[in-house]
């Protein structure tokens, strides 16, 4: 199993690889933060922490999956995210001081990397670029919500999953490498997607289907694989 450093250092590279993490003032960024940082592990269905609950840690997803989701008054679900391997996730309710607008279950085992407060703030004035790259990946989310939010309310369904897909790609990085005959594969669910764009898993299928028939996507075990 990797350590501790290997694995803030393959979250902080697979996220913003712009980084230069081999540097000294790296290394003494990341040794410092190291001990307020700990691994997590989650087993299928339990909380990492709950909607409503102060946030106390930036978290990074080191292996599994886990369900960001938000209850509603009347006990509904809705799932906002399945969040994949690297996948950072807690910044805005961590960095405002704000209780968390979503919990996150572990969709299945999971092992979480949690970066305490300290260790986020020596990381923030010590790891040159962290501040900036970090900023600009929450930035990217918060445009891509926004164009989520927009399509569920004017477009069409079409519109709306075509976005949410575009947001999966670029901003949650869902995509795999291209394969050789250009196709990329994407990890997500039908209901991932229905959540995303605001529509039924009915409709999130028969979408699916038409555009499989027109040769655009393949659905496939674990994702869709988008065509050339």
């Amino acid at each position: 199993m990797p350590g501790l450093d290997t694995c803030l250092r393959a979250l902080l590279g697979a996220n913003f690889p712009e980084l230069p993490l081999d540097t000294a003032a790296a290394a003494a960024a990341l040794g410092a933060a190291l001990p307020h940082c700990r691994l997590k592990r989650l087993s299928p269905g339990a909380t990492l922490f709950a909607q409503g609950a102060p946030a106390a840690a930036l978290y990074g997803v080191i292996d599994g999956e886990l369900a960001l989701r938000f209850g509603a008054v009347d006990g509904a679900v809705s799932t906002i995210e399945l969040a994949a391997r690297h996948r950072l996730f807690g910044l805005a309710a961590f960095a405002g001081g704000m209780p968390s607008s979503y919990e996150a279950v572990a969709h299945r085992a999971s092992q979480v990397l949690v970066i305490g407060r300290a260790g986020y703030e020596l990381l923030m004035d010590g790891l040159p670029g962290f501040g900036r790259a970090l900023m600009r990946e929450f930035a990217q989310r918060h445009d891509g919500a926004l164009r989520l939010l927009q399509a569920s309310r004017l477009q069409s369904a079409s519109e709306r999953l075509s976005l949410a897909l575009t947001h999966l790609r670029d901003h949650a990085g869902r995509a795999e490498a291209p394969a050789p005959d250009g196709s990329v594969l994407l990890r997500t669910t039908q209901a991932e997607l229905a959540a995303l764009a605001g529509l039924s898993r009915q409709t999130v299928n028969e979408w699916l289907q038409r555009m499989a028939a027109q040769g655009r996507l393949q659905p496939v075990y674990g994702g869709i694989r988008l065509l050339t």
